[in-house]
């Protein structure tokens, strides 16, 4: 309980509605929370005041226990949706970072707050490395938590038997993902990214390549393309060709080398790259079945006028690369990440089978790549934005929801700060080596890494809350690197319950399909496998041995 309008509840009693329903009191008024009625006595004072009373905190976790007890009511329901949320690169330190962030954007001190995720009732860890890393990267890690298979870095949708070059090595060894599952289940399917929709995470719901750079057959060597290997957005277009849902960046891998960009037809950056001649949007369109009707956008206006119940497929690139990110995006041109999801969730729900939905906040790892804090924190922020609006257009009794990461980063903040302390702030002292000052934020590694007149910059002298401040590092890179720490798993919904403890990454898309009964393990769904099923068997068989 905390303050409303300057007063501040101070807690003075429970009843439950069931036994004692609310009545007035003298002095004192009804506070109806968690399925009770908490007595409350209002007073003047602030959050930091009440937290001084230890009552305040004995009632929060009381609180809490409450819920605790709920769950053992666990929610068996067949998921009839699935939506796995990917935070790439969102290591704990983020999440608890941007939990901070999100409650300082409220004007709040931050530490209190609740990210959408931090709701969720189930949480669990993740084991991240590669079959041959130790450390990650963002494709092996997906083929782990889409395909339900652990692989070589750098490779996507294919086993460990795949050699990252190597194109030969693929024939055979293609994995298939919880994507290509819920479709062959006859439940609508969609991908929102904050990337190109070829990059890692996107690209292994549906491609299978020995090079997760792959783009397009401009980006491939010789002998890859005379192996007669696919580039992935050539497999996007071919291998699943109906995807309900392709919201994301990456417009020049789908057309001709050089044709110029629809929104930047002067920056030679943004020309198209595909070798073969081919426009893929064309064959996108001609890969529909007839009667269907296909709409190809590139604009956020034109995404937002669509009449979505007249529309089958749905193709948007809203950049020629990545999207730009959010602090810097221009929001009249690109949608934001919660519009795209609240766009795809809106057509895949006329699905009566349901759907399965995979959004990912793409640029949380590049901001701490670039060793920019901040945009990576606002990215993450802005995920969970989309993850809070999924779960208003969505019901916990048939949709199970998974937050998740592939792999942390090298990113920290310390320093001993205070409480409430601006996480994009100073730490309150100084090195007491170099007796210089230092931002709570740091990297191990990265491009942050700054010798002035042969000291530690001094960050007192620029301007340390800038969007674009590359906090300071340990070691020296062009690129920070990702960490090699477990990342958290949040689940909410049918069958959350059996993401719990600590697991192997690709375990992950294997307990959800389990809920929605689709893939291989579906033994569960007959009605004789259901919840109750094991206690009433042994019931009937009595009765019949004595009758």
């Amino acid at each position: 309980m905390g303050s409303v309008l300057g007063l501040v509840a101070r807690p003075y009693g429970v009843t439950h509605s069931s036994d004692n329903p609310c009545q007035r009191r003298e002095g004192l008024s009804p506070l109806f929370l968690l399925g009770g009625c908490y007595w409350v006595r209002w007073s003047l004072g602030s959050p930091a005041e009440i937290e001084k009373d230890p009552e305040y905190w004995r009632k929060q976790a009381q609180e809490t226990l409450q819920q605790a007890l709920r769950l053992q009511r666990l929610n068996q329901n067949v998921a009839k949706n699935l939506i796995l949320f990917l935070g790439d690169g969102m290591g704990v330190s983020t999440v608890t970072a941007a939990r901070i962030l999100k409650g300082q954007l409220q004007h709040r001190k931050g530490e209190e707050s609740l990210l959408e995720m931090d709701k969720f009732p189930h949480v669990a860890l993740a084991k991240t490395y590669n079959t041959n890393a130790q450390v990650p990267d963002s494709a092996g890690t997906a083929t782990a938590y889409l395909c339900g298979v652990k692989a070589n870095e750098g490779t996507v949708g294919v086993s460990a038997g795949v050699t990252r070059d190597r194109c030969n090595t693929t024939k055979g060894q293609e994995v298939t993902s919880i994507l290509r599952w819920a479709k062959d289940a006859g439940k609508a399917v969609g991908i929102v990214t904050t990337t190109r929709v070829t990059h890692a995470t996107p690209s292994a719901a549906y491609a299978h390549s020995a090079n997760r750079d792959w783009y397009s057959d401009g980006e491939m060597p010789p002998d890859a393309l005379e192996g007669g290997c696919r580039d992935i957005a050539r497999q996007l277009v071919e291998n699943i060709p109906d995807i309900e849902v392709i919201l994301g960046g990456g417009r020049k891998y789908m057309f001709p080398k050089n044709a110029s960009d629809v929104e930047y037809p002067h920056e030679d950056k943004h020309r198209g790259t595909r070798l073969d001649r081919r426009d893929l949007i064309q064959a996108w369109y001609e890969a529909k079945p007839a009667g269907k009707v296909a709409k190809y956008v590139w604009h956020r206006r034109d995404l937002l006028a669509l009449n979505l119940s007249r529309v089958d497929f749905l193709l948007g690139l809203f950049e020629p690369g990545d999207m730009v990110y959010e602090l810097d995006r221009n929001n009249e041109t690109d949608p934001s990440l919660t519009e795209m999801v609240a766009v795809a969730i809106r057509m895949l729900q006329k699905n009566p089978r349901g759907f399965f939905l995979l959004v990912e906040g793409g640029r949380i790892d590049h901001g701490h790549h670039e060793g920019k804090a901040k945009q990576a924190l606002h990215e993450a922020v802005e995920l969970d934005r989309a993850i809070g609006l999924a779960t208003r257009l969505t019901s916990v009794q048939d949709t199970l929801s998974v937050v998740t990461a592939d792999h942390s980063h090298v990113f920290t903040f310390g320093g001993y700060t205070p409480r409430g302390n601006p996480i994009f702030g100073l730490a309150p002292m100084q090195s007491d080596v170099d007796r210089k000052p230092f931002t709570s934020i740091l990297y191990g590694n990265g491009p942050g890494y700054k010798i002035v007149a042969g000291e530690r910059e001094n960050v007192s002298a620029v301007d340390f809350a800038h969007a674009d401040y590359q906090a300071q590092s340990a070691v020296p890179l062009r690129q920070e690197t990702h960490g090699g720490e477990d990342v958290a798993i949040f689940a909410r919904g049918p069958m959350a319950h059996l993401l719990h403890g600590v697991h192997e990454q690709n375990y992950i898309p294997h307990a959800m399909a389990y809920a929605a009964c689709i893939g291989s393990n579906r033994g569960h769904c007959n009605a004789a496998s259901r919840p109750g099923a094991s206690v009433l068997l042994p019931f009937l068989a009595l009765l019949f041995l004595l009758s």
